[in-house]
C-alpha cells in the first residue's frame, strides 16, 4: 500500500493561504479521484479541494477554521501500490518567506484600506497573522498591541479565528454602538457568536431587535465586497463616458444562428460573449486601457484578461476572469462565459479564476437598467457597463434620405480612472466598442 499526501494547491500568485471551512470526507471514507475532500475559503472566493487519487482517507492534519499555507499537507490518502509511505516525520510545513509574507500583507491592506479607525495589523518575523484574523481585528477594533498579546492555539502559537473571536467575546476590542436601535445583549457581538463549524457560504441570518427593526449581519463575502468598493472610490478618480450603440445587426444575427449553435455545440448563445469578444478586440487597439497603477508607475499588461461581473445567489457580486480573452474565437468565448457564469451561481469557482483581471465588463441590462456608473475593480483602470437592449424608433440615414425605423439600441457606460486615463482615451475607447458592434457582419458563420 502507498500513501498520498493531499496538499493545499496553488490558488494564484497573490494567494498564499486559505482557511478550512469544512471537511467533506472523514477518516476511513473511500475516495475516488476528483472527489471533493474539503472546502476552503480565501479573501477572494470559496472553493473545494479535490482528491488526485483513488483510495481511503487515513489521516487529517488540520481542523475547521485552521489557516493553511499553500503547499502544506492537508490529509493522507492510502492508495493501492507498492510505493513507500511518504516521510511525514520531517516538517511538511514550508517556511513562509519574506516575499510571501509581503504578498499576503499587501493583499490584506488592499482589502482593508477603507477602514482607518485604528492602525492596521501587520505580521512580523516573530508572529504571522492570516488575512482572516486581520480582517476580524479591523472590523472589531482590535489593536496591534491587543492582538500581539492574544495567546494563539494554532501551529507555532499562531492566532486562529477562534482565538480572536474568544478574545472579543470576553470583552476585547472596540464595540461599535448602534444608535436608535434596541439590541438584545446576546447579539452585541454577532461575529463572536457564530458557531465554530460555520460554513462561510451560508447567507446572513437575520438578527431580530427588540423593536420593529431588523438587524442583518453582512456575510463574509458581503463585507469584502463593500470594503473593496469603498477602497476603489478612495483610490481612483472616477469619470464616466456614455454612448449609445445600434445593435440591430447583432440582434438579428443571433436570432438566425442561435438554434443551430445550441444544437451543434450544446451551448446557449447569449449576447455576453459577443460583447466580450468586441471589448477584447478594442483593448488590443487601445492597450493603455489595459493597465494598472502602482504608486507613480503605470503597469502595461501583456495579457488581456477580462473580468465578467456575475451575481451570486445571495445578492453579492463576484468577478470571474476570462484569461487571454483576445485569443478566443466566439465558440470558445461562449463556452467560457457560460461555464464561469454557471459555476459562479453554484459557488464552484476556483480562487485563481477570480484573479488577474485587467479590465471588467458588467451587464447592468440584465436587471433592466439602461445605463449605470460602475465602480472600477481595483487595480484596474476601467470598467464597461452594458445597458439593456431596447427596441426604439430611430432616424435611419440612407442615400435616398432619412426615415424613421425600429432599431435595437443600448447604452454603453464607461467608468475609468482619471489619474491615468484622460477623457479623450476613455471616450475613444467606448466609441471604438460602439463602432465594432455596429459593424457586425450579418453573414458571419459560427
Amino acid at each position: 500500500m502507498a500513501k498520498f499526501e493531499l496538499k493545499l494547491p496553488k490558488m494564484g500568485e497573490s494567494v498564499a493561504e486559505a482557511t478550512i471551512t469544512s471537511w467533506l470526507k472523514e477518516v476511513g471514507d473511500t475516495i475516488e479521484m476528483d472527489d471533493p475532500i474539503l472546502e476552503i475559503a480565501t479573501d477572494k472566493v470559496d472553493s473545494e479541494v479535490p482528491s488526485e487519487v483513488d483510495g481511503v482517507l487515513v489521516e487529517k492534519f488540520f481542523n475547521v477554521d485552521d489557516v493553511v499555507q499553500v503547499g502544506q499537507v492537508l490529509a493522507l490518502i492510502e492508495t493501492e501500490g507498492d510505493d513507500e509511505t511518504s516521510d511525514l516525520d520531517q516538517e511538511s510545513v514550508p517556511v513562509v518567506s519574506k516575499e510571501e509574507e509581503k504578498a499576503v500583507e499587501q493583499l490584506t491592506q488592499s482589502i482593508t484600506k477603507a477602514k482607518e479607525t485604528i492602525a492596521p495589523v501587520i505580521s512580523s518575523s516573530d508572529r504571522f497573522y492570516s488575512p482572516l484574523v486581520k480582517n476580524i481585528a479591523k472590523q472589531e477594533g482590535v489593536s496591534q498591541y491587543e492582538l500581539d498579546t492574544i495567546k494563539g492555539t494554532g501551529k507555532d502559537g499562531r492566532v486562529t479565528k477562534n482565538d480572536i473571536l474568544n478574545y472579543i467575546e470576553n470583552g476585547g476590542g472596540t464595540q461599535v454602538e448602534t444608535s436608535n436601535v434596541s439590541m438584545p445583549k446576546q447579539v452585541e457581538t454577532p461575529m463572536a457568536k457564530q458557531p465554530q463549524s460555520e460554513n462561510v457560504k451560508e447567507t446572513a441570518q437575520p438578527i431580530l431587535s427588540s423593536g420593529e427593526d431588523e438587524i442583518i449581519e453582512m456575510t463574509r463575502m458581503g463585507k469584502l465586497v463593500a470594503e473593496h468598493m469603498v477602497n476603489s472610490l478612495q483610490t481612483s478618480a472616477h469619470v464616466q463616458s456614455f454612448i449609445e450603440a445600434d445593435v440591430t445587426k447583432i440582434w438579428n444575427w443571433r436570432n438566425k444562428v442561435k438554434d443551430g449553435f445550441l444544437k451543434r455545440e450544446g451551448e446557449n448563445l447569449t449576447f455576453t460573449p459577443v460583447f466580450m469578444e468586441v471589448v477584447a478586440k478594442t483593448l488590443r487597439d487601445y492597450p493603455m486601457m489595459n493597465i494598472s497603477v502602482q504608486g507613480t508607475s503605470v503597469i502595461k499588461k501583456k495579457n488581456i484578461n477580462l473580468g465578467m461581473a456575475a451575481a451570486l445567489p445571495d445578492g453579492n457580486l463576484i468577478v470571474p476572469v476570462i484569461k487571454n480573452a483576445d485569443q478566443l474565437n466566439l465558440v470558445g468565448m461562449t463556452k467560457k462565459v457560460n461555464d464561469l457564469a454557471n459555476r459562479a451561481r453554484l459557488n464552484q469557482l476556483k480562487p485563481d479564476e477570480v484573479q488577474g483581471g485587467t479590465y471588467t465588463v458588467t451587464n447592468v441590462g440584465s436587471f433592466g437598467s439602461i445605463m449605470g456608473t460602475p465602480i472600477i475593480n481595483q487595480p484596474q483602470v476601467g470598467i464597461l457597463a452594458l445597458g439593456a437592449i431596447r427596441k426604439v424608433p430611430a432616424v435611419i440615414e440612407t442615400s435616398e434620405g432619412d426615415f424613421i425605423g425600429i432599431r435595437y439600441k443600448m447604452f454603453l457606460s464607461h467608468s475609468y480612472d482619471h489619474r491615468v486615463v484622460n477623457g479623450a482615451l476613455g471616450g475613444m475607447f467606448v466609441k471604438a466598442v460602439k463602432d465594432y458592434l455596429e459593424a457586425w457582419d450579418s453573414n458571419r458563420e459560427i
